[in-house]
Order: C-alpha cells, then structure tokens, then sequence
C-alpha cells in the first residue's frame, strides 16, 4: 500500500497587543502560511455552508466568526503575498491585562 504524500507545512503563528481608538486596548492573534492562498475571487468564505473541499461543510469559518464577533472582537483574512493567507481575530483586552 502506498503511503500518502505528505506536504510539509509551515505556519506562523503570532500574539501581540494592539490598540484601539481612545483607551480600547485588543489582542490580535494571527495565523500565517505560505501555501497556494486563497483565490482573489473567492470572498465568501465566512459565509454558512460555502466550501471549496470535495467534503467540506462550510460552517468551521462561520463558526469561528461568529465566536470571536459574539466576544466584541473581529476575524478577517488577507493575502500573504507572494505566496499564502493570513487570518487575523482581535479580541478585546480585559482591564486586568
């Protein structure tokens, strides 16, 4: 039986605090990678049951987004040019932090 091929995969991961208008102070958590990205034409991905996978659902990046909004923060992803995506989610810093 062969074995699958198996893709090294890098990611980069990053914490840091950021801050916001006035005194509003946010953690921004960002993952990194720098495989094929996401194709320009495709915005939907937070969207409910949109998937670009054979057997996909579509509900995990939903779900995500709607867990950090419900927790007053944000989620978005960008290109990683030349080669990748970045997800960012900012969350709001307690007054403790």
């Amino acid at each position: 039986m062969d074995q699958p091929h198996l893709l090294e995969r890098k990611l980069l991961i990053r914490v840091c605090r950021v801050k916001g208008e006035g005194q509003k102070k946010w953690i921004e958590f960002s993952v990194t990678d720098v495989g094929v990205g996401i194709a320009p034409e495709v915005q939907q991905l937070f969207d409910p049951f949109f998937t670009t996978r054979v057997e996909g659902m579509g509900l995990g990046l939903s779900l995500c987004r709607t867990v950090v909004e419900q927790h007053g923060g944000a989620l978005v992803f960008k290109p990683n040019l030349p080669h990748g995506t970045v997800f960012v989610f900012t969350l709001p810093a307690s007054a403790v932090a």
